[in-house]
């Protein structure tokens, strides 16, 4: 083969390839439905508790009642940390007609500290750890990706998952639903 024949063959494939990897990052952030969830898991969620990394604990019973945008997330994972502010402004615009936010952090508990001195936020914030990405994954996170939400209404059923940030137009649409 000529040189010029493995140039445009090294660039066929190199098109195959970004175009593959387009559409696995496009279906990876298409919402899922409630029902690839495990029901005896979500169950199980209401009786969770998280540290606080400002202090105390969260308790997921004390958030059940209102719809609930549950986000996971990582210090280390650059969509998460670019989907927060939109989180925080989603908080702070519905916290009036009842909906609450809780972040769990699939880190540790020093770089979630020093990450929200630096970038604090108004929603709460629970400590997950590692254990985060297996209780997302029994939310309906197959492939344990992040960020990663699921929304509950105010029944405290899930109703709404996404793999991947969220968009503003996303969380119109899921405010709406979910009261």
């Amino acid at each position: 083969m000529t040189r010029r024949g493995l140039l445009a063959a090294g660039a066929v494939a190199a098109l195959a390839g970004a175009g593959l990897g387009w559409a696995l990052r496009r279906q990876a952030q298409q919402p899922s439905h409630a029902n690839d969830a495990d029901p005896a898991r979500v169950a199980d969620v209401w009786g969770l508790r998280f540290e606080n990394p400002a202090g105390g604990e969260v308790l997921l019973a004390n958030l059940r009642g209102r719809p609930l945008l549950l986000n996971f997330w990582a210090t280390w994972c650059p969509p998460c940390v670019e989907e927060l502010p939109m989180l925080d402004r989603f908080q702070r615009d519905h916290r009036t007609a009842g909906w609450q936010v809780l972040g769990l952090a699939v880190d540790s508990a020093a770089p979630v500290r020093e990450f929200l001195a630096k970038h604090p936020v108004g929603f709460t914030i629970g400590l997950a750890g590692m254990e985060g990405l297996a209780l997302s994954r029994a939310l309906g996170n197959t492939s344990g990706g992040l960020p990663f939400s699921v929304i509950f209404d105010a029944r405290g059923q899930p109703m709404e998952r996404k793999l991947g940030a969220v968009t503003w137009d996303e969380l119109s649409t899921w405010d709406r639903r979910a009261r």
